[in-house]
């Protein structure tokens, strides 16, 4: 088929053209980089903590004196432990998705010259790595003499545990077993090495540094009070939380329960992924909405085009031209229209990438995601001038040649 009339008619209806070329480069460059946005906060949200969540809640109290923590730590854990379907119940700082607590940047050498990176240190009582369900794959786990007393935030002189993504972070292609991390005036030394144990916080660092955990084994007192994990079968798990919350006016009338970090960690981990979510719900909106209007505006330009140019259509066919001659004409029309606007969507989508990235510290847009953006738009744009070309095809010619 001859594309010279086509580009002919194109130039006569400039400003409708211009004005669906761009509405299409809109469509492409919003629609490409929602796709990498939501692409990224799924990955998030696929978030592998390490530890045993469908089995565990936590409990978090504030506001007690520290010179009564050691009797806090008693009388819940004790109460906890007495809860029916509670298998477990352990003294700790922190646990993923609920408060942020010992966020540290730690170096290799006791000079602090070799920067090791930022990590969160956990703090567990006896029991605590069997209570999460942490997997250590090299090394070995906590003896009972490696459990020690909290100085200000940490033991000092402790012997810990690693997470891979960690290690390979400060050693690469070295076993880290027997190397030694500094935080301040705390030595550590390394004695195993955990598959997963994801900060307390995810999304407050760098994607690379999600699984930056380390692990202190540490005695109750009052450093380290206030915090508990239940552990529970997970059938048994929403009750037993229940009781616990209830539990805690009884057994600790000189705390106050903080009930956005007392929950199970399934729940916790919906409410810190909740803003992902209604993102990704908006962005997904807002996808489907520009789409529809771009169908919407390609059906509108198509079908103005095919009464415009009724007689010029009949004439076609009078001189020989087949329905599928026609349908293919618009067709064309249509792939060429929708080409020059993936063309400048694709500018405009990396140039709105390098914003976000440069702003947002979002990661740069990745090249597939225009192909697939650019091939969607190229099937919608098929589909909806289909039904005004199987209209242009379907008037009969001496109809179309009669048209004013």
């Amino acid at each position: 088929m001859r594309t010279h009339p086509i580009f002919a008619g194109l130039r006569h209806h400039r400003l409708a053209t211009t004005l669906i070329v761009l509405q299409i480069a809109l469509a492409c460059a919003v629609m490409c980089n929602a796709c990498s946005l939501i692409a990224a906060r799924w990955q998030a949200m696929q978030l592998v903590t390490g530890i045993d969540e469908a089995s565990l809640g936590t409990l978090y109290l504030s506001g007690f004196e520290p010179g009564r923590a050691n009797d806090l730590n008693a009388r819940m854990v004790a109460g906890l432990r007495a809860i029916p379907g509670v298998t477990a119940v352990n003294v700790v700082n922190t646990v993923p998705f609920s408060h942020g607590a010992g966020t540290v940047g730690v170096t290799l050498d006791a000079a602090g010259q070799r920067e090791g990176g930022v990590v969160d240190v956990y703090l567990g009582t006896p029991g605590t790595l069997e209570a999460l369900g942490i997997l250590i794959v090299e090394g070995r786990a906590p003896g009972a003499e490696d459990y020690r007393p909290v100085g200000d935030f940490f033991p000092s002189q402790a012997n810990v545990l690693i997470t891979r993504a960690a290690a390979d972070h400060m050693w690469p292609g070295v076993s880290p077993l027997g190397k030694e991390i500094f935080v301040d005036k705390n030595h550590f030394r390394v004695i195993g090495v955990m598959e997963h144990l994801s900060i307390a916080r995810p999304g407050s660092m760098g994607p690379e540094e999600t699984d930056w955990s380390v692990f202190a084994p540490s005695l109750a007192g009052p450093t380290l009070a206030g915090t508990y994990v239940i552990r529970a079968k997970p059938g048994d798990l929403p009750a037993v939380m229940h009781k616990a919350r209830e539990a805690v006016t009884a057994l600790a009338p000189d705390a106050v329960l903080i009930r956005e970090n007392s929950d199970s960690l399934p729940a916790l981990r919906a409410a810190h992924f909740a803003n992902d979510r209604a993102m990704m719900s908006l962005l997904v909106g807002i996808i489907v909405t520009l789409l529809l209007v771009t169908a919407l505006g390609i059906v509108g330009l198509a079908s103005f085009w095919v009464q415009r140019r009724r007689k010029q259509i009949g004439i076609r066919r009078a001189i020989g031209a087949s329905r599928r001659d026609i349908v293919q004409y618009f067709q064309l029309e249509n792939f060429f229209i929708v080409s020059m606007g993936i063309g400048a969507g694709v500018l405009l989508a990396y140039a709105a990438s390098l914003t976000l990235m440069h702003f947002y510290e979002v990661p740069l847009l990745p090249p597939w995601y225009l192909a697939v953006g650019g091939a969607t738009l190229w099937i919608l744009g098929q589909l909806a001038v289909l039904g005004p070309a199987l209209r242009a095809a379907a008037v009969p010619p001496v109809v179309a040649t009669r048209a004013g």
